[in-house]
């Protein structure tokens, strides 16, 4: 078992004020079918860390269950050291928790501005709201060109940025990415991934999942690789991009 693992796990719970997201052992089924087998990980305050594994591995029933959309039936979730899997998905949002789902899931008969004022529904802040809200269009420019136009018309990049300036209205500590770069020009790719860089130097930790595992261990700080419902790999992103196992599975090589 890697050492920087059996550091962690082996501290008592919530002794490192560090670490803002743990999972211990955490079992997910669906019926009769258990989807995670009773996996482990833990992020570091302004972490990125990304899930890579094949599809069906795991890596979107992780996301949903640390948000509180699945329920486990095993294990631990830790965030800021205090057990969550009884809190509801509402409060998760309010602890700090938000997540940018696969497929985007805007709201298409909203316009972009109303989209985004969803996101802050759980605030009455209306300086604060208002500030973010310019932090979302410097990130996405083209955000502020189609505020009143509806959620449904914008491209699919557009939908995307759309999505993640909508988890970031939350103000999050902890920012759940599910597949942004799914279904994207290339061009557009890199432009995602350099603004989940920037995202990361505004003080939010990253959980990424992500089909390109080349790019998503280049931005990222560490890796973990599901395969069937368990961690079969730990390492640095560096160190991963450079195991051959992860090279031959999912980097095409």
């Amino acid at each position: 078992m890697p050492a920087l693992y059996l550091d962690i796990v082996g501290k008592k719970r919530g002794v490192n004020n560090n670490i803002i997201l743990k999972l211990e052992d955490v079992k997910t089924s669906y019926g009769r079918i258990e989807a995670l087998k009773g996996i482990s990980l833990f992020l570091r305050k302004r972490e990125i860390v990304t899930l890579i594994g094949a599809n069906g591995a795991g890596k979107t029933t992780t996301l949903m269950t640390i948000c509180g959309i699945v329920k486990n039936s095993g294990g631990h979730i830790l965030f800021d050291g205090e057990d969550i899997k009884e809190a509801s998905p509402q409060k998760l949002v309010r602890r700090g928790i938000s997540q940018v789902p696969e497929g985007r899931r805007i709201f298409p008969r909203l316009s972009v501005i109303e989209n985004l004022e969803m996101g802050a529904f759980i605030r009455n802040d209306r300086a604060g709201i208002r500030s973010d809200l310019e932090r979302v269009y410097s990130l996405f420019p083209i955000l502020r060109e189609r505020r009143k136009q509806k959620g449904g018309t914008l491209s699919g990049g557009e939908q995307q940025m759309l999505a993640i300036g909508r988890a970031l209205m939350a103000r999050p500590r902890l920012l759940l990415l599910d597949e942004p770069s799914l279904g994207l020009a290339p061009m557009l790719v890199e432009q995602i991934f350099r603004i989940i860089e920037e995202i990361k130097q505004g003080e939010v930790t990253i959980l990424l999942v992500e089909q390109n595992a080349k790019k998503a261990l280049s931005c990222a700080d560490r890796g973990y690789v599901l395969e069937n419902g368990l961690i079969t790999l730990e390492d640095t992103a560096s160190r991963l991009l450079e195991n051959e196992k992860v090279k031959a599975s999912y980097l095409g090589a």
